[in-house]
């Protein structure tokens, strides 16, 4: 079965979706026939999207709990099920440890871990009553690696590995499958400081937001119906090789 077929009809929500990669899911899993709710802070960007692709939009801060549960039981009463979760909002922040305030820790935390455990645990009771269900979450290769000034970002994503394969264990049974995804250095606004000649990569190029899409689709959909707690790197081969100046 092709992931077109194992994606119509099927209901999906997109954190961050409105744009950059979040914006690439959205697009794929509308492509291969899901219904995409789009969950965003970013309102104007996030409605233009779901207008254009006749896709969904929700107003959602993930490190809020109260909002999750009003868009997850909205999208139920909508359309009667969540079968895939993108957990893929995030926010970075940089500094040396010695100037890495309390603040910054909380901010980029807030988002990158919590809001992704809200979110898993938000469309479990719906997934489990339908018996599957799968969630994806992003993580990072900083979720693989240390990087200088990067050190609530990087512990974040690490915590985001670590939570995937708790939950993959756990959720298993029910028919849940929970995997993460590990993009590399990705041309978005997040990432334009970042001067790509500065990090080896052997594909000899940063990537794009499509670039990740194909993992997102082969993950939602059944061709990966006995893959659960994996970790899959998209990052042009950067962490396969050990870095030489």
């Amino acid at each position: 079965m092709n992931d077109a077929a194992s994606l119509a009809g099927r209901v999906a929500i997109v954190t961050g979706g409105a744009r950059g990669i979040g914006e690439a899911y959205v697009r794929a899993l509308h492509g291969a026939g899901a219904h995409v709710v789009i969950a965003d802070v970013l309102t104007g960007e996030g409605h233009a999207l779901a207008e254009e692709l006749g896709a969904s939009f929700a107003h959602l801060d993930v490190t809020d709990e109260a909002a999750w549960t009003r868009v997850v039981d909205g999208v139920l009463a909508e359309h009667g099920a969540v079968d895939v979760l993108v957990n893929n909002a995030g926010i970075a922040n940089a500094a040396p440890i010695e100037h890495f305030t309390l603040r910054k820790w909380n901010a980029v935390l807030a988002v990158n871990l919590t809001g992704t455990f809200l979110g898993c645990r938000a469309v479990v009771p719906a997934m489990k009553a339908a018996g599957r269900g799968s969630i994806i979450n992003i993580s990072s290769v900083e979720g693989l690696r240390g990087s200088v000034h990067l050190h609530g970002y990087t512990a974040s994503k690490f915590a985001v590995r670590g939570l995937t394969k708790s939950l993959a264990v756990e959720l298993g049974p029910a028919g849940i499958r929970v995997n993460s995804i590990h993009p590399g250095l990705i041309l978005t606004e997040m990432t334009t400081r970042i001067d790509p000649g500065v990090l080896i990569v052997p594909l000899a190029r940063p990537g794009v937001p499509a670039d990740l899409a194909g993992t997102v689709l082969f993950l939602a959909g059944d061709a990966s119906a006995y893959v659960t707690g994996t970790e899959t790197v998209v990052d042009g081969g950067m962490t396969a090789g050990i870095p030489h100046h």
